[in-house]
Order: C-alpha cells, then sequence, then structure tokens
C-alpha cells in the first residue's frame, strides 16, 4: 500500500513538472477575470490607448481595461494625490517622462515585474532593477504647414526656429504638462544652453499643454511651425490627408522613451501583469508601430519604409535620473521665459 501510494505521489508530482507552466498561466489567468478589470492611468494619446484597451479586451473576455487618459505630469500629480488621500486605484502606470519612474522607484511605489519576452529590448527600454520597461519610444522634431512654408525656406535646425521671421507663426507644448516636452526641453538646454529657450521665446509662440496639440495647430495653419512635439503625432496627422511635413534637425533630435510598470499598491495585480505582457507582445508593438507610428524596443517590430530607423538618426539622449531631478527648474525656467 505504501508503496502504490508513493507512485501516485511520484505521477502527480511529475504531471505537475510537466503542466506547471500552463497550470501557472491558467491560474494567473482565472484570477486576473476574478478581478474582472484592470486600472490604466496613461499619457498615450487616447485614441492609441483605447484601441491598446479593445485589443486586451478582445484577447481576454471579461476583464475590462479602465483608461485615465492625461498628460504625463498629471499622472504623476494624480498618484501622487490620491495617495495622500489614501487612494489606491492605479494599476499600471504610464507616462513619457522616464523622470517620473525613478521618483517612483525611489518612494517604492513600483511593483519589481518583468514582462515577457523584454529581455531582448536595447538597455535604454529597461530599467536595470527590472521596476520598469519601455512600453514606447518617439522623437520630438519640427513640423511644417507646406500650404503655407515651402521645403526650402522651413526651418532645418533647431537654431534655425530663433530667426525673427518665425515671430507669431509658431506653436509649442509645455513641459508642465507633456512629458515628451519635458525631455525635449532638458535635451536642447543639454545642447544649445538656457539661453537658446530664451531667444526662441522672444518669437512669441503660442502654448498649448499636450506634445499631440501641436499637430492640429500646423496642419490647421492657425501657427504653421511647431518647434517640438512627438514625431509620430505629425505622422498621423499627416495619414490622413492634412498638409504636414516632418523636420528631423541635423542637430540630432531628442528621444523620448516612455516606461509603463505596475504599481505596489494594484487593486487588480493579476490583471495588471496579464495587461503588462499583452501591451509588450510583438503584435500589439506591431501595432503601435504601424497605426501609431511609434518606435518600439521589440526587434521584430517592422517600420513603413518612409520613418527613418533610429540608427540612421542623431539621437540626444537624456538621463531619466537628471529629468527627475531638474523637472522644478525646467518648469519655473519655461514659465519665465514665456510667461505661462
Amino acid at each position: 500500500m505504501a508503496r502504490r501510494w508513493l507512485l501516485v505521489l511520484a505521477i502527480l508530482a511529475w504531471s505537475l513538472v510537466l503542466l506547471g507552466p500552463a497550470s501557472a498561466q491558467d491560474a494567473r489567468l482565472e484570477a486576473a477575470k476574478k478581478e474582472g478589470k484592470v486600472v490604466w492611468y496613461t499619457s498615450l494619446a487616447l485614441p492609441s490607448a483605447e484601441k491598446v484597451a479593445k485589443l486586451f479586451e478582445a484577447a481576454y473576455p471579461g476583464i475590462k481595461v479602465e483608461v485615465h487618459r492625461t498628460g504625463s505630469q498629471r499622472v504623476l500629480q494624480r498618484v501622487m494625490q490620491e495617495l495622500q488621500a489614501n487612494i489606491k486605484n492605479a494599476d499600471v502606470l504610464h507616462t513619457s517622462d522616464a523622470g517620473h519612474f525613478v521618483l517612483l522607484k525611489e518612494k517604492k511605489l513600483l511593483m519589481k515585474y518583468t514582462p515577457a519576452g523584454v529581455e531582448k529590448f536595447p538597455p535604454g527600454f529597461k530599467d536595470r532593477d527590472g521596476y520598469h520597461y519601455g512600453l514606447r519610444a518617439t522623437v520630438s522634431v519640427i513640423a511644417y504647414n507646406p500650404k503655407v512654408i515651402s521645403a526650402a525656406e522651413a526651418p532645418k535646425t533647431w537654431k534655425d526656429l530663433l530667426d525673427p521671421k518665425w515671430r507669431g507663426k509658431m506653436v509649442t507644448g509645455h513641459p508642465g504638462y507633456s512629458g515628451i516636452i519635458a525631455t525635449h526641453v532638458l535635451a536642447l538646454v543639454n545642447l544649445h544652453g538656457w539661453e537658446y529657450w530664451k531667444q526662441l521665446a522672444q518669437n512669441r509662440l503660442m502654448l498649448v499643454q499636450s506634445a499631440v496639440d501641436p499637430a492640429g495647430i500646423v496642419a490647421s495653419g492657425e501657427r504653421p511651425v511647431a518647434v517640438n512635439g512627438g514625431d509620430y503625432t505629425f505622422a498621423q496627422t499627416k495619414q490622413k490627408g492634412n498638409p504636414i511635413e516632418i523636420v528631423y534637425p541635423k542637430e540630432g533630435v531628442p528621444l523620448i522613451v516612455s516606461p509603463t510598470a505596475i504599481t505596489t499598491f494594484a487593486p487588480h495585480p493579476n490583471a495588471a501583469r496579464l495587461f503588462t505582457d499583452f501591451t509588450f507582445t510583438r503584435e500589439v508593438q506591431q501595432v503601435l508601430a504601424d497605426s501609431e507610428g511609434l518606435y518600439t524596443g521589440h526587434p521584430e517590430v517592422k517600420y513603413t519604409a518612409d520613418k527613418p530607423k533610429l540608427e540612421e538618426l542623431k539621437l540626444l539622449h537624456t538621463d531619466p535620473e537628471e529629468l527627475e531631478k531638474r523637472t522644478e527648474e525646467i518648469k519655473k525656467r519655461f514659465v519665465e521665459f514665456f510667461g505661462a
């Protein structure tokens, strides 16, 4: 009898070895279904965020994605304000300010979790300690309206924007709202100093909030030149038939890697892990590249022929720790120069 029970136990143990990974995945899926939803605080443009959410909901019926979309700085502000009020709502955080994740990690608000497949991503897309990973990337560029400005007269470099002929004709996003713009400002401070921004402000720029906003302003002709903004937003606007052209300045373009992470206080941790894994699959990363015009860290993602490869561009890198430390300086100096 004892031998029979030992044999049964051995068979059961071997079955667990064979079925362990699948069983663990099934268990996580069932746990995520019981949680019923994942709450995503994101700075990804709303149409893009909703598209990712719908893809996930189609792949995992019964688990809803609750999307809260706003600018990067407001995502962080909301999280910190909610925690002060003992509100723990967000499962997954995603912004375009890598400095946020330095701060959140220091405050022990991020769960250590490595999404499946990210080991193949470039170093710039991975936190060395495994707390956050770059979901997407963009470069900040110049854009102009070809119906108003010819290709010959369009600005080609960042310093071309200082020419007085552009006074009253340009638009900029705001670093107090947008992580992309905050990174852009720091990159050009490191390249040309604060004097560049002081001189640029003399050209009386229109101020908008998001890095997404300048594309519509330029396409309408209201202000025919954008001094910054994610290249993907301009590409999307052009794909819709609007008059807009993109310039990648020769001095280099700021690279903005936008991290994502799960919170330590996530109310739906299993759904959060499942959703995070899903967003890093080749299929979703390809969607971000194809329909949104974004760069990703996934080595198998293909890009359209008209989109320059990252290795073809001179990239201006910013250190996330420097960005976090200088965030208040960036906001203060920008307001000092531009008045808001």
